[in-house]
């Protein structure tokens, strides 16, 4: 199956942001603004804003309107999601396979995002993985230096980079309705070293997956090739969403990918660091460290016994926790279990 990588954009040009989910913009607009701010910052593109990128409630053919709108214009060279958010699933049947054939655009998103990703990847276009201009690029004090490097990768420069811890993470930001959200961090906590299972050898393969309950949605409604050979050499992407599901029910998930062959197709597997805890939920630093812990275990095991010979990564941040790398989807990464490093060519 071939998967064309789209053209680079270059500074100046413009970038469509949209809500393809949830139009958070609506329900933070001081963070949308300020990350629109960020964005012109960080790579020089110019954001261009659709009709639903902040209407709360918008249905989902108005939203896809919006998507393929953004599509199908020449003008626009790449397309941003604001967040993700849980009823994409219902977006992707309005949207039209021929505008991104025909004009191939990275579009960059995570979590829900999954939907539109996936949907690309089956009709031949990559895209990317991360980024979220409502989490990632408006709140706090800066952008994170990876998320800033990986973004600009993704955009612009195409280069390879080596994928590195950043030493901390946060869960959970501060509310976008209080003031401090513009300034401040969440709260953050030291990270801990990333595990590595399965053989000691190098896999260099084409990426995807995505949010683990996204990812069963995407299977259910038939939206995946039927033969999982399509994934032989692969790198599979897992990460769970901040619904902070306890091991068991990820490793539910996990089995069913492995009942449906996918693990047994690819040679590597990367799972991200997990979120551990919500505006609701705060449990203790042990207590999120045995969520991690078990979540880590679990994975592990469930891909080992469906593919002994799967080089296994748990750790990388490239999921619901903030810093975050944005990585290839449908492009390459490189998982090296030899000299345990991690790579990712975003040309």
């Amino acid at each position: 199956m071939e998967i064309v990588a789209p053209a680079k954009a270059r500074p100046g040009d413009r970038v469509a942001v949209l809500s393809p989910s949830f139009a958070a913009p609506g329900e933070g607009p001081e963070v949308h603004e300020q990350a629109m701010h960020r964005l012109r910052e960080v790579t020089g593109l110019v954001p261009v804003e659709y009709p639903t990128t902040r209407r709360l409630g918008a249905s989902p053919r108005d939203r896809a309107a919006d998507l393929n709108a953004a599509f199908g214009d020449p003008a626009v060279r790449a397309v941003l999601a604001t967040i993700g958010g849980e009823d994409q699933i219902t977006v992707v049947p309005h949207l039209d396979p021929e505008l991104p054939r025909r004009d191939p655009k990275p579009f960059v998103g995570y979590s829900d995002n999954t939907n539109v990703l996936s949907w690309l990847w089956t009709h031949g276009v990559a895209g990317f993985y991360g980024g979220s201009t409502q989490v990632h690029l408006g709140p706090g004090p800066h952008v994170d230096p990876v998320h800033a490097a990986s973004l600009r990768a993704a955009l612009l420069t195409g280069e390879r980079l080596e994928v590195t811890e950043p030493g901390e993470s946060e869960d959970i930001g501060l509310d976008w309705k209080d003031p401090r959200a513009l300034t401040e961090c969440g709260e953050r906590e030291p990270t801990e070293p990333w595990t590595w299972a399965g053989p000691a050898r190098v896999v260099t393969g084409r990426t995807w997956g995505g949010c683990v309950e996204v990812v069963q949605w995407v299977l259910t409604a038939g939206r995946f090739p039927a033969d999982p050979s399509v994934l032989a050499g692969g790198v599979l992407l897992l990460e769970a969403s901040e619904e902070l599901i306890p091991a068991p029910e990820f490793g539910y998930i996990v089995r069913s990918l492995g009942e449906r062959g996918l693990l047994e197709a690819v040679d590597a597997v990367l799972v991200a660091r997990p979120p551990a805890s919500d505006f609701a939920r705060r449990p203790t630093a042990a207590q999120r460290r045995a969520h991690r812990d078990a979540q880590r275990d679990t994975a592990i095991e469930v891909v080992h016994r469906y593919n002994p010979e799967a080089v296994v990564l748990v750790g990388p941040p490239f999921g619901h926790t903030r810093p975050q790398w944005v990585l290839p989807y449908g492009g390459s990464v490189t998982v090296d279990g030899q000299q345990r490093r991690l790579w990712a060519d975003y040309s």
